[in-house]
């Protein structure tokens, strides 16, 4: 009998773990010939696809694209002009989840065993995302397997040379321009750094809430509200004040040094947030 054919798959999404992981993978198992792949919605950070394009480089291989057959748009429209939320995921399963799905399906459809690659880590529970529904999918998690941390994260792509994303300066994590897990400081720096991008966002806010949505893309205020001048100032002091208390309170590693920088996650606590856009 012969055997099962397989198949290795890598899943990107911009950010510091999958990344990350794709390193560790090239330079722990180049005997497996993994497929890279990024589900990309086209309303991707800037910052996410210069770094694709450097991690490109570094794995001396392309990153398959994989398109959405039907843009946010369109999804937008079908949800009756809802804005997704923390408590409607559609664009997640829309845009990110169901483009894989088509993709895989007919290669194990063909009888082949295809191994999923995702980025958690040892020292975070099994977030959201992805479980498989098919018997000949398997998801693989080498970091929970090898015991690495976030600050192990942080070796491997300084090591690597590539580095965070740029947009780890301003930014806690990847996925979508408008994304609704953005704390508050991350909005009115996104309104900074990309204006037009922030502009999209507020004209998807305004004409939602003209069709009744019950969200706005952050919790408890519009967009307009947020950036009124005196607003901003409120929350750029409010996050400068967390900021102090989570420094004075952080017990510094000695084998580490003072570079690690305390970023948005460990201020605000680690948001449940999507697998499949954050990793």
């Amino acid at each position: 009998m012969s055997e099962t054919p397989r198949k290795h798959v890598l899943g990107l999404s911009g950010g510091k773990d999958s990344a990350a992981l794709a390193i560790y993978m090239r330079q722990h198992h180049p005997e497996l010939d993994i497929e890279y792949f990024f589900t990309d919605t086209g309303k991707e950070l800037p910052e996410v696809y210069e770094f694709l394009g450097r991690l490109e480089g570094f794995l001396g291989k392309p990153i398959l694209r994989l398109n959405p057959d039907r843009d946010f748009d369109f999804w937008l429209k079908q949800y009756n002009n809802f804005l997704p939320s923390p408590q409607t995921r559609w664009c997640t399963r829309q845009l990110k989840l169901r483009p894989f799905e088509q993709w895989l399906r007919p290669i194990l459809e063909e009888g082949c065993m295809v191994y999923s690659y995702v980025a958690i880590r040892a020292d975070e529970e099994y977030r959201e995302g992805y479980s498989s529904k098919h018997d000949r999918l398997k998801v693989v998690l080498p970091f929970k397997e090898a015991g690495i941390d976030k600050p192990g994260v942080h070796d491997i792509l300084e090591a690597s040379g590539l580095g965070l994303p740029r947009y780890y300066n301003w930014r806690s994590r990847s996925g979508c321009t408008f994304c609704f897990y953005q704390q508050k400081i991350e909005w009115v720096r996104l309104k900074e750094q990309h204006p037009e991008a922030f502009e999209e966002a507020r004209s998807y806010e305004k004409d939602a809430v003209a069709h009744g949505s019950p969200f706005t893309w952050s919790q408890g205020e519009s967009l307009d509200e947020l950036t009124q001048p005196d607003r901003v100032q409120q929350i750029k002091e409010d996050f400068d004040k967390r900021l102090e208390r989570a420094k004075a309170k952080r017990q510094q590693n000695p084998l580490r040094g003072e570079s690690d920088e305390l970023d948005i996650d460990e201020l605000f606590g680690q948001a449940k947030s999507c697998l499949a856009c954050h990793k």
